[in-house]
């Protein structure tokens, strides 16, 4: 296989009939899911479209539409979330020298203002188009597996954003094993909680199309709403969730599953963020045969690259990351590049193989800086990804995850993890979830939390169990945290919020 197409024409041929997405109350069957991204694939060969195509819709049926009439043209798509503001668009179009973009009939009119001098093209004029299954076959035996298939933007840290490059071979490695290990099928009904231009839901998309299993797209919306949350999921007989951990903690936070469990879930696959204890318990308690997995990995080691099945007998300090997916080789680097084996020792997390992605694009400096040749390897060339993040090896020689290099902080004359005083404050009675900033121009502490202690009485408990230079500046207690679009706490929206009057300081 050398083309996540494939994916697609197998489950058309074999599920003809079968509902293949669900958004709201619109839906397509897997032969017109087909059919339509054949159209639009042969609407980019006949104009002579070529290179990366962006998208600027909200997710959706017509999105995944384009995504596939962008393969089946041998060509590379990035979707552009609708609500990015202009001068972040300009950076990637910039970054990309992209020039065309997919729309639909909501967005055509900001598109035509915010992608001025780029063809704008309409998703329905790609449906509308006739199709030509030989030109179709002909771009499709020119296709390697090494083809770029996505780019995904993330923040870069220099406020210019990088597009991470993955190709078709790196997703179909992962995609196989994927599903393998968790036994995904054909009677599966995905719910997609991710936006698109996030890779969690590479693994929604591609793990639905490959097995020929449904998949339930839930509007960013009913995120704001848990009980409407439920009741959707709950009434679409959901069997699989694949969800970055704050969208899960939204729902424990505000006690959704005392209204209702969705009991058909059988497999919980979690990521993105530190999964809270309590949290987790809150989960398996009301679903106690399904399975929850912890999987870790950056955009550019094609979505995860560890993972740990949850054993539900155990009492966890901390959850493990686990051990590498078969076919990748992850490695702990010290200061020194040397490689660590040894228990309890903290290193960078680094990862080689066929999931590494393409680099950045249009980025050689940066991706040079990245993607750089194994430092113990002087035999061959042998490229590893920094991933910036830290973890040991516990007594079980599982990856645990030890925070960031860029959350290790130095403060009053200590290094610092801030992970480490999340941990402390959500330990405390009655925290229901914490997240520690620093600024670093003041150089204060500010620790963020939900729950039922007041201010006061978790600022006492925390002096009984962090050392004094650990203790946060100020304690803010929040009804909920800002998430960025990717589900995430926004770390940059709390540093606004901590001069906030109306907020609760000690």
């Amino acid at each position: 296989m050398y083309n996540v197409i494939d994916y697609l024409e197998n489950s058309s041929n074999k599920y003809p009939d079968k509902i293949a997405i669900i958004e709201e109350d619109k839906k397509i069957n897997y032969k017109d899911l087909n059919n339509y991204s054949k159209c639009g694939g042969t609407y980019f060969i006949d104009n002579n479209i070529s290179g990366l195509i962006l998208i600027f819709m909200d997710k959706g049926i017509d999105t995944l539409i384009t995504f596939f009439s962008s393969i089946y043209s041998n060509n590379c798509y990035s979707l552009i979330n609708t609500e990015l503001p202009q001068n972040r668009i300009d950076n990637i179009i910039k970054t990309t020298k992209a020039k065309y973009v997919v729309t639909d009939d909501s967005h055509i009119e900001l598109a035509k203002d915010y992608f001025r001098g780029l063809k704008i093209i309409n998703v329905n004029e790609l449906k509308e188009y006739k199709l030509d299954e030989n030109k179709i076959n002909i771009v499709k035996n020119n296709h390697i597996d090494i083809d770029p298939l996505y780019v995904n933007f993330t923040s870069g840290s220099t406020g210019v954003p990088k597009g991470v490059v993955i190709s078709h071979r790196s997703v179909i490695e992962f995609i196989n094993k994927f599903t393998e290990i968790f036994e995904f099928s054909s009677d599966d009904i995905i719910a997609n909680q991710a936006p698109f231009d996030f890779d969690v839901s590479v693994k929604d998309i591609y793990s639905s199309i490959k097995m020929g299993a449904t998949l339930l797209i839930i509007p960013r919306s009913y995120f704001s709403n848990p009980t409407k949350l439920l009741d959707y999921i709950c009434d679409n007989n959901i069997t699989t969730m694949t969800w970055a951990v704050s969208a899960l903690c939204l729902i424990t936070t505000f006690h959704g599953l005392d209204y209702k469990v969705p009991d058909k879930v059988n497999k919980i696959i979690f990521s993105g963020e530190v999964m809270p204890i309590k949290h987790l318990n809150k989960w398996m308690e009301k679903l106690p045969n399904t399975k929850f997995v912890n999987v870790y990995g950056p955009t550019e080691i094609t979505c995860n690259c560890t993972y740990y099945v949850i054993d539900k007998e155990k009492v966890y300090d901390k959850l493990p990351i686990g051990k590498p997916f078969q076919n990748v080789r992850v490695i702990l680097l010290d200061e020194d590049n040397n490689i660590i084996k040894e228990q309890n020792k903290v290193g960078e997390i680094c990862v080689s193989g066929t999931c590494l992605g393409l680099g950045y694009y249009s980025n050689l400096e940066q991706t040079n800086s990245s993607f750089t040749q194994n430092p113990n390897n002087n035999n061959y060339l042998e490229t590893i990804y920094h991933t910036g993040d830290l973890a040991y090896y516990n007594e079980d020689n599982d990856l645990v995850f030890n925070g960031r290099r860029d959350f290790q902080i130095k403060y009053q004359g200590h290094r610092i993890e801030l992970e480490e005083i999340d941990k402390a404050i959500n330990s405390c009675d009655n925290v229901i979830r914490s997240c520690t900033i620093f600024d670093e121009e003041k150089s204060k502490l500010y620790g963020f939390y939900i729950g039922d202690i007041e201010v006061s009485e978790l600022k006492s408990k925390l002096r009984e169990i962090l050392p004094v230079y650990m203790l946060p500046t100020s304690l803010i207690k929040m009804d909920e945290f800002p998430l960025n679009k990717n589900g995430k706490i926004d770390r940059k929206k709390l540093m606004e919020l901590k001069g906030d009057k109306k907020c609760l300081k000690a």
